[in-house]
């Protein structure tokens, strides 16, 4: 084998072993780091109770995020209906705050949520300027599409789970859409233990996990 096949080879081999490491050791820290990074952003909303939401309001106690429309046909007021079960089931999810945000502010005034939200205590409704709102849905990481029906009506396709945050904003897990009522009531019962197992629950230690979730804070 000549000189240059040999660099070449031994390049090769050296670019395969930085590739393996990259998807072995880096890869799954910028994975969790992903996690440890919802919720968190510039966006400025209102709450129906006349209060910001923004980042720092998922700090402080635990809280459900659900992000959704009040012209919704199926899956909001399902998921309403079971976060009302779960908070009935559950004495001790009066400590939970739960947010229901608008994918559709167009339409989802704050009177038009406080209507919408008001039948479950402890529920607040959020919306805002179409642009702080398409912040917020980024920042949680939220897909939500408008599709047109004709006639000048609409719906709104979008992320359907219920997303868990523990007292410092950090994201847990989520509770998927019709989840098994026991299964939804463990999670946020070890949620307000302070016991949480999701995978967001914690913030990096090791060196190379913090400089990932500090190079994807400054580009997300």
């Amino acid at each position: 084998m000549s000189r240059t096949a040999e660099r070449l080879t031994l390049g090769l081999v050296g670019a395969g072993l930085v590739a393996a490491i990259a998807l072995l050791v880096i890869e799954p820290r910028i994975q969790a780091n992903k996690a440890a990074l919802l919720g968190k952003g510039d966006y400025q909303l209102e709450t129906t109770e006349g209060t910001p939401f923004t980042e720092a309001t998922l700090k402080g106690a635990p809280s459900a995020v659900f992000f959704g429309f009040t012209h919704c046909p199926d899956v909001c007021p399902t998921t309403m209906g079971d976060i009302a079960l779960w908070k009935q089931d559950l004495p001790q999810a009066e400590d939970l705050k739960v947010y229901f945000v608008t994918v559709d502010p167009a339409r989802d005034s704050l009177d038009q949520l406080r209507g919408y939200t008001s039948w479950i205590p402890g529920v607040t409704g959020v919306t805002g300027p179409p642009q702080e709102v398409r912040k917020a849905l980024s920042s949680f990481d939220i897909f939500a599409n408008r599709v047109d029906l004709g006639n000048g009506e609409y719906t709104m396709d979008h992320t359907s789970y219920v997303m868990l945050f523990d007292a410092q904003g950090l994201f847990v897990e989520e509770i998927p859409y019709q989840s098994p009522a026991a299964e939804a009531e463990d999670k946020l019962r070890n949620l307000l233990a302070g016991n949480p197992e999701g995978r967001g629950a914690r913030m990096p230690s090791d060196l190379i996990g913090q400089i990932c979730y500090t190079l994807q804070d400054k580009v997300l």
